[in-house]
């Protein structure tokens, strides 16, 4: 066995987060295989030391609702091989991006808040924003779907 590891981020935007509540407990399941195969090295949701570079592949879940996001994905992009949209909000937008649907009047009424909250006016997915290497849809993420794609870059990456 290789003592080479797939160097991975996590990271989430503007969504519910159930696909890092499913990752994290895939972990109940897959932590000791993944210990010997996977660095995490920027995943806040295991540790409070993380590493914003040299980063193999990014699962980022969620969609894009403002310029900081906007911004803070670039960078994640630019430290990354290979950048993965993770769920619903991330891969289509919605539920997230409900509000770009919103009727004229209900616009109005939220505007308040989006500029409290200094949000666009519209949502974006991540492909809108950056190039994306691979998709694990749905509301939570497909456990199966994830596995399948890590596999496939643990072996892309010459781990396994």
């Amino acid at each position: 066995m290789s003592n080479k590891k797939l160097k991975i981020g996590w990271f989430s935007f503007s969504c519910c987060e159930d696909s890092t509540i499913i990752f994290v407990e895939m972990m109940n399941d897959h932590y000791f295989k993944w210990k010997d195969l996977v660095e995490f090295r920027h995943v806040r949701v295991l540790k409070a030391n993380n590493l914003l570079s040299d980063i193999d592949v990014a699962f980022v879940e969620g969609a894009i609702a403002n310029d900081n996001d906007e911004k803070q994905l670039k960078e994640i992009r630019a430290v990354s091989k290979k950048l993965v949209a993770i769920g619903a909000c991330a891969v289509k937008g919605n539920p997230s991006s409900q509000r770009n649907e919103f009727s004229e009047e209900k616009k109005k009424r939220i505007e308040p808040y989006m500029i409290r909250w200094g949000l666009n006016q519209k949502v974006k997915t991540l492909k809108d924003c950056v190039q994306v290497d691979d998709f694990v849809d749905g509301c939570p993420m497909a456990e199966e779907v994830f596995s399948n794609v890590l596999n496939k870059y643990l072996k892309e990456f010459g781990v396994v």
